[in-house]
């Protein structure tokens, strides 16, 4: 069970994670990239949302083995399309419209939100306050807005939920390269062996022989 301070005990991170989702948060600490392959409503968006709330907030649970930062962290949250990162991963960090503060980012934590561009409900930037007294910025992308749209931010972590294109996960990944930063995608292999499955895969394939 994740806990933070006595002040944030009114809202619980509930999450006790099984060992595949264990061994993925696990291995950031050694791992700047990482892939959680897997099929539909089996933890792996969840998965992501959580370690995104963790780096975040600074509050890191009694079992964590991965990365820590100990300083407040720019991170961004992506998902296919405007609509799909809203109703996906905008509603497992925040919780659904009117409710913000129920999905993994806990609602004493939240100092604001500014609204997206496009559907109604999006939201563009979520700033969050750090368990070393700083703010934390998480801002919510889309795959569909071209990899010139992911250009010229340094971030700390990147998480992309469901497979990008290549050309958007390396621009991405680019972005990290600064902080030396962590990027872990979360998705069902629905386009098969494709480049950027393929990217993690055949490194897998390698480190075995």
């Amino acid at each position: 069970m994740l806990r933070g301070s006595v002040e944030s005990s009114r809202r619980l991170w509930i999450y006790e994670p099984y060992q595949k989702q264990l061994q993925f948060h696990d291995a950031g600490l050694t791992n700047r990239e990482r892939l959680f392959l897997a099929g539909n409503q089996l933890g792996k968006t969840l998965s992501g949302a959580m370690e995104a709330a963790i780096h975040a907030t600074g509050w890191y649970p009694a079992w964590w083995r991965g990365r820590r930062f100990d300083r407040p962290t720019v991170g961004w949250a992506a998902g296919i399309t405007a609509e799909s990162t809203r109703d996906t991963v905008q509603r497992l960090l925040l919780g659904r419209p009117g409710r913000f503060g129920s999905g993994s980012l806990p609602k004493e934590r939240l100092i604001g939100t500014a609204a997206g561009r496009g559907p109604a409900e999006l939201v563009d930037t979520i700033r969050i306050r750090h368990a070393s007294g700083g703010e934390s910025m998480i801002a919510l992308k889309a795959y569909e807005k071209g990899r010139e749209k992911w250009q010229g931010e340094t971030l700390d972590w990147l998480w992309f939920d469901e497979e990008p294109p290549l050309d958007v996960y390396i621009e991405g990944l680019t972005r990290t390269n600064a902080t030396q930063g962590l990027v872990w995608v979360t998705c069902t292999p629905l386009k098969g062996m494709s480049e950027v499955v393929s990217r993690f895969l055949v490194e897998v394939a390698r480190a075995a022989r």
